[in-house]
């Protein structure tokens, strides 16, 4: 059985475990991570807490308000999920409300199933009745997911460098 996990906001005292968390992705050759508010390209722990905090209530010009969490087991990071609160030209397209994403040496274990839960809980919170994920077409562990929690598939969009993504909804209320 999976282990339970919660949703927890980024502290200034966990920046070891972020370091490690992002390092983990690195290791694996992954330099961008799905749902982590920046954290993959941050120059530092500190400004990107900044970042991430003042976010949720004053997002930079042309972003939208979000809320960045760590999925955790304890002390273990083992993921980051960024609920954006409304949607803009871009998100409607191709983000969606929702970005995950799950260190890879925890994946296959049903811990973004549990992530995606989670924030779809936090979703109904911020009256968000209709919640749009998408992701690559080739990504289907996280096809599974979305539809796992009750995703419909809309329509399927090519990106401009030709990737296709998959655009679900889950009706909240």
């Amino acid at each position: 059985m999976t282990e339970q996990i919660i949703l927890v906001f980024p502290t200034l005292e966990m920046e070891n475990q972020a370091i490690e968390y992002r390092q983990e992705y690195f290791d694996y050759g992954e330099y961008e991570i799905s749902g982590d508010g920046g954290l993959d390209h941050a120059d530092n722990y500190k400004n990107w807490f900044n970042i991430i905090t003042s976010a949720q209530t004053a997002a930079p010009n042309g972003w939208v308000n979000c809320s960045t969490y760590f999925a955790a087991i304890g002390d273990k990071i083992i993921g980051t999920i960024q609920i954006r609160h409304s949607l803009n030209e871009f998100l409607i397209d191709y983000g969606g409300h929702i970005g995950y994403g799950v260190r890879p040496s925890e994946r296959r274990k049903g811990y973004a199933s549990q992530m995606l839960k989670l924030a779809l809980e936090k979703c109904c919170k911020l009256n968000i009745d209709k919640v749009l994920i998408t992701c690559d077409k080739d990504n289907i562990a996280s096809a599974k997911t979305i539809m796992k929690n009750g995703g419909i598939i809309e329509n399927e969009l090519t990106e401009q460098n030709g990737n296709l993504v998959q655009r679900y909804w889950i009706t909240l209320k």
